[in-house]
């Protein structure tokens, strides 16, 4: 029998049946070391208090060692330290403290002692969330971190909509359409072409909700994605609201943050014990449902509405103007929001003027309209290194889109990088749509992009291809300019006050999602698995993956550790760099000494655009900055010491003086990337360990004491 409070009866009994026994949950959004050090560090302290622990770690490569009912049932108590959503419904009636990572790592007797006395969870669906009071940390530079995962999040999952829509939209329009004066582009109706554009359709419908419902979801967990998806399906709809266009995506980055901080000001409210359990299931998706539809559209709609109306009239009043005015400024707005009220001003005023004759307004809108998708499309050509894999992926499907004057292939990419990519558009859409009106050049279908041209609907087609291609260039090397500008000043500011600088994550990735599916930018390391015991202490490298076919013990022979991909080559006892991009910069030319550097400079790159999804700075003086890249033939790591140490940004605010830096192909980055950092992070969370690293007086003396990674 079990005290009120959930821990084992303190009165009569063996020592056994008193041993606290208590569960944990780790994880990382970023990456897999921080996630393995916090399940090392809480194993290591429970050992040294005489607790039993066991630890689930959760990652991209799914969760390891996960706790059973059993465990949960005999548990006395769980510890979930994470800077990502963990689901807590499985915890109910049991103890529960929820802290970030790092407190794992940093403090780990603190939260043992903690969930002695910790609240009793209730139940429900809710889950952990990286903005929850636990994880805050403090200051403005976390708030802007959360906000950052949280739209990277959102584009993650819209992506997939936004890629199959426009390419099914693309291919029926190519494959099944023919200009029609009064129509545009027109599929036959009952044709099968039709219905392949009806399914794109459905995708660009959808890519709008669900990128407010997992910005939404990142901020306020589970309870915030059915206000975000509603939220994002009100602002894309502008009859709702008395528009003729929508609010489109800008509106929904909108309705995705306001669902996820009102749902977040929502689980604070203080209820009744009975009602908790249906809070994140029923009460507070109604509440946010019901107030932020009723916000948008009695507040946020009307100017919405007001301002489609008076920039209509505004260009009705602009038609006897210069026609390179007019042109660069039907351009900027086609380029500013793809879709949205202003897009949609400029369009419907050029299409309605064809039935009057006049189809040069036309042709200045259908050369500012494919400039944005393949703008951002050649600049991901141009600039690898800018870009993720996911985000060169898509940029490949908005080259396409454009071609057929899909403009929302470029959403993705303004809604990840708003800033840099919406100038950008604006500027190469006015320069395309000034050289057209320069040029005279007319449309006869409301349509735009090369494939208007091709078709045969546009007179001067030179000079429309000249128009596009110009503002289309000028689009690509303005976003790689301001990115470029943008990416020097987060490392700056990163190296000033130790914020990580994070950037796309890409797409997802993300997404938060990550949610972001996140993406955004995520490596693949969000986490491992683990199994950590404190009365096993032997057992915890099983959690290590081991599909990669090599054996952990191949790192002990002689002259070489971790499988031989550290070797006498790759150690340095004295690292010359003073700061964290020359730190890298000097590693990689170590890295290179092995002959299995193709591209140095790449290898660079590579590691940098790691460091702005988070830092790699681990604390306890220890940085493993890692890369995936075909800059390697082969995986590599490489070892360094600074005695000074370099400035990483690390958690607990030391300089990192263990630098080990690792890099594998791309076809090479799965489980073997993950494998060497879950053996490095775990064994260097041992004392004594780092500790002979520090005073190994030559590189012969290092290797002996890192063979003992196994």
């Amino acid at each position: 029998m079990t005290s009120p409070a959930g821990l084992p009866p303190t009165g009569g009994g063996s020592d056994e049946r008193q041993r606290l026994k208590l569960l944990a949950v780790t994880a990382c959004p970023t990456g897999i070391a921080h996630t393995y050090m916090a399940a090392e560090k809480l194993s290591q302290a429970a050992e040294q208090l005489g607790v039993d622990i066991k630890v689930e770690t959760q990652g991209s490569i799914g969760a390891e060692n996960v706790l059973t009912d059993n465990d949960v049932r005999t548990a006395d108590g769980v510890i979930i330290a994470a800077d990502k959503d963990v689901d807590l419904s499985r915890f109910a009636g049991k103890r529960v403290v929820t802290v970030g990572v790092a407190e794992g790592i940093h403090h780990p007797e603190r939260l043992i002692e903690q969930v002695k006395t910790a609240p009793v969870h209730g139940g429900g669906g809710g889950g952990t969330s990286t903005s929850s009071p636990a994880n805050s940390g403090g200051g403005g530079g976390k708030e802007r971190s959360i906000g950052y995962k949280a739209l990277m999040n959102g584009v993650s999952y819209m992506i997939p909509f936004v890629v199959v829509g426009g390419l099914l939209i693309a291919i029926s329009l190519s494959l099944g359409g023919h200009t029609d004066p009064s129509g545009g582009l027109v599929i036959p109706k009952g044709s099968f072409w039709m219905d392949v554009n009806n399914i794109g359709v459905i995708g660009f419908q959808l890519m709008v909700p669900i990128l407010s419902g997992y910005i939404a979801y990142a901020i306020g967990d589970r309870p915030a994605l059915v206000p975000g998806m509603v939220g994002g399906w009100i602002a894309n709809t502008g009859s709702l609201y008395d528009s003729e266009a929508g609010a489109g995506f800008i509106g929904a980055i909108v309705t995705g943050f306001l669902a996820g901080y009102l749902v977040l000001w929502i689980k604070k409210v203080e209820v009744p014990k009975f009602v908790r359990p249906i809070m994140p299931i029923i009460v507070i998706p109604i509440v946010a449902t019901t107030a932020l539809g009723l916000f948008f559209i009695y507040v946020i709609g009307e100017p919405i509405s007001w301002v489609f109306e008076h920039l209509t009239d505004w260009l009705g009043g602009m038609t006897g103007t210069s026609a390179v005015l007019l042109g660069a400024i039907l351009g900027l707005m086609i380029a500013f929001d793809m879709g949205g009220p202003v897009n949609k001003t400029a369009f419907l005023f050029g299409a309605g003027l064809i039935a009057t004759g006049n189809q040069e307004v036309m042709g200045m809108c259908a050369a500012a309209i494919p400039v944005m998708p393949l703008g951002q499309g050649l600049a991901t050509l141009i600039r690898k290194r800018l870009y993720t894999e996911q985000e060169r992926e898509t940029g490949l499907a908005s080259l396409f889109m454009g071609l057929f004057g899909i403009s929302e292939g470029a959403i993705p990419f303004a809604a990840a990088r708003p800033a840099q990519v919406i100038p950008a558009n604006m500027l190469g859409g006015a320069v395309a749509g000034a050289l057209a009106g320069l040029a005279g050049v007319e449309d006869a279908v409301p349509h735009g992009g090369p494939i208007v041209a091709v078709l045969g609907a546009v007179s001067g087609v030179p000079m429309f291809f000249v128009a596009v291609v110009i503002g289309t260039v000028v689009t690509a090397l303005t976003t790689v300019a301001l990115i470029d500008v943008g990416e020097r000043r987060r490392r700056g500011r990163s190296v000033v006050d130790g914020l990580s600088p994070q950037p796309e994550l890409a797409l997802a990735g993300v997404g938060v999602g990550a949610g972001v599916g996140a993406g955004a930018g995520s490596d693949g390391l969000g986490a491992g698995g683990g199994k950590a015991t404190a009365h096993a202490p032997a057992q915890r490298t099983e959690s290590v993956p081991a599909s990669t076919g090599a054996s952990d013990d191949a790192g002990a022979s002689d002259g070489e550790v971790l499988s031989g991909y550290l070797t006498a080559q790759t150690v340095k006892v004295r690292l010359d760099s003073g700061d964290k991009e020359s730190a890298i910069r000097e590693m990689a030319g170590l890295l290179a000494a092995t002959g299995k550097v193709t591209d140095v400079e790449e290898l660079v790159a590579a590691a940098l655009r790691r460091e702005e999804q988070g830092t790699t700075g681990l604390g306890e003086e220890i940085a493993i900055p890692h890369a995936k890249t075909d800059a390697v033939t082969a995986p590599v790591v490489g070892f360094a010491r600074s005695a000074e140490g370099v400035e990483w940004g690390s958690l607990d605010g030391t300089k990192a003086k263990l630098v080990f830096m690792i890099s594998v192909p791309e076809a090479a980055a799965g489980d073997e990337h993950l494998r060497i950092l879950a053996l490095l992070s775990r064994k260097l969370m041992d004392t004594g360990f780092r500790e002979r690293l520090l005073t190994a007086p030559d590189e012969a003396a290092v290797l002996d004491v890192l063979r003992e990674i196994r």
